[in-house]
């Protein structure tokens, strides 16, 4: 099968990954202890069959399946298992934590902090009491587990492959982060498929199948990813019958798809696209009556109704509502831009200019044109008196590492897709450290980080959701960013594609799948 993926991956390490076209690749070679059911969030067994709590949910022991190896031969056991989490737990430089993104938000710090955002790890030890048991302690009860245990970037590889290829080097220069041979050519680990080649001239990246997989075969010997940034492109491609099918096709050519024989399969929502604001750099932002300018300027109806699909709906938090913790009683920002020019005026920034970062050359689940989002946005700000300045970057290499790394933006257009169904995924995700996204740094900032650990931290589930339902509100009280929509995203395939299933994580996994 030959895919066309909107974007390249970044590298095939998951635990560096950051990003949904990184992930695409790494879900097909890689599986987790825990996995999600096709087509839902619901938790599934994995590498682990079973897996218990002690009573205060510091403790967790996992039951392994018998019989898996890896893709270079070497046996999948419960000292794999705990090779992999002190890997994690012990990387060694900055630049390493600093990629380990879904590592650090989900366990917090490592035996050595190196980066700002690290803190008191969440992570203690982990135990292979006999082969086919791992006991992971943590330091503290976590809500988010043990749907976490889900997420790719926690896949299991091969320790002997990641001894071999040096998975631990990870060097920047400047904004660029460079990989070790691990996650450039050698990604090792149990799942259906195992890694071929990656031409990046060619942008395909290749995959065959893996005839010793612990479970039922892949139903394709080769799935080959193309790269395809333009969406239009990769429209004629398929007409063409030189790809299978593709991701993210645009709402507006959904019905055309279909009248021309294609099956498009839509994903149920779960995600939400932000104006994020980063109050660190324009003093102007700090002030709350300018944040809430900036949500009143926005016709988030209009942008709804003219650039996302059917079913997407504006956003009234951070989440969207199928979520536990979702505040039902929210009401969405309305569209008023008197209201906006009043509140500018009020707060002396009349003349407010910002720079508006946005990406090029990539298309998201909750983005599917970001120069069309972009441009809408800006008309809206300008219409009130704010001074736009369009900064473009391309995703990979620019825009990411700009507003998520190095905080050089005062407003940007970002989204997520939840990885799993938690609270936490999305808000703590967002604004649960200090990061150089939204800047968070003012004293009104600490009780957002603060009610974020304290939600997390709860395990009873009416309380967790609780405690999260007061987070909500109170970051629509601050607006640390604009909440703006949440929409279904679809993939196609053409006739006799059958068995892709999709999934509202945007996990789909192509074992499943078989072609004419």
């Amino acid at each position: 099968m030959v895919f066309g993926a909107p974007g390249a991956p970044d590298n095939f390490d998951p635990l560096f990954a950051q990003d949904g076209e990184t992930f695409r690749p790494a879900r097909q070679m890689y599986d987790t202890l825990i996995t999600y059911e096709q087509g839902s969030a619901d938790l599934a067994p994995g590498l682990a069959t079973e897996w218990t709590p002690n009573a205060d949910g510091t403790e967790w022991t996992f039951t392994l399946r018998e019989g898996v190896t890896f893709h270079d031969g070497t046996p999948f056991d419960a000292e794999a298992v705990c090779f992999n989490f002190d890997r994690w737990y012990n990387l060694p430089t900055a630049a390493a934590q600093a990629q380990a993104i879904y590592y650090t938000e989900t366990f917090e710090g490592y035996a050595n902090n190196l980066i700002d955002e690290a803190g008191d790890p969440v992570y203690n030890s982990c135990t292979a009491s006999n082969p086919t048991t791992a006991v992971i302690r943590l330091n503290r009860a976590k809500g988010a587990f043990p749907a976490a245990f889900g997420l790719t970037s926690l896949s299991i590889s091969s320790p002997t492959a990641l001894q071999q290829y040096d998975a631990d080097r990870v060097e920047q220069s400047g904004e660029a982060f460079t990989f070790g041979e691990y996650a450039t050519s050698h990604p090792t680990g149990t799942g259906p498929f195992r890694f071929e080649s990656y031409d990046r001239a060619a942008g395909t990246v290749t995959l065959v199948r893996n005839d010793d997989y612990w479970g039922e075969p892949a139903g394709v010997e080769r799935l080959i990813f193309r790269v395809i940034p333009d969406e239009n492109a990769r429209r004629q491609e398929l007409a063409a019958g030189t790809i299978d099918g593709y991701d993210l096709p645009s709402p507006a050519d959904w019905q055309a798809l279909r009248d021309d024989g294609f099956n498009v399969l839509v994903r149920p929502p779960f995600n939400i696209l932000y104006l994020g604001i980063n109050k660190a750099n324009n003093p102007a932002l700090r002030d709350v009556r300018v944040r809430q300018a900036i949500a009143h300027a926005i016709d988030r109806e209009s942008l709804v109704r003219n650039q996302l699909p059917d079913g997407a709906v504006v956003a009234t938090q951070f989440m969207p509502e199928t979520v536990a913790g979702y505040a039902a009683d929210l009401q969405p920002i309305p569209y008023d831009p008197d209201r906006a020019r009043t509140l500018l005026a009020e707060a002396g920034a009349a003349n407010l200019a910002v720079n508006f970062y946005y990406p090029t050359e990539v298309t998201r689940p909750y983005m599917p044109n970001p120069t069309n989002i972009f441009t809408a946005v800006a008309e809206n700000l300008r219409a009130v008196g704010i001074t736009v300045n369009p900064v473009a970057q391309p995703w990979n290499g620019g825009y990411l590492d700009s507003v998520q790394t190095n905080g050089t933006q005062d407003l940007h257009l970002l989204g997520w897709t939840g990885d799993y169904n938690d609270a936490g995924n999305f808000l703590g995700s967002f604004f649960g450290t200090p990061g150089p996204e939204f800047g968070l740094t003012l004293p009104e900032d600490q009780a957002i980080i603060g009610g974020i650990a304290a939600a997390d931290a709860t395990i009873d589930p009416a309380g967790h959701a609780t405690a999260y339902e007061q987070v909500n509100r109170l970051i629509m009280e601050q607006l640390p960013g604009v909440p703006l929509s949440s929409s279904p995203p679809a993939l196609v395939v053409r006739q006799g594609v059958e068995g892709l299933i999709p999934s509202p994580l945007t996990d789909e996994r192509f074992l499943t799948v078989t072609v004419d």
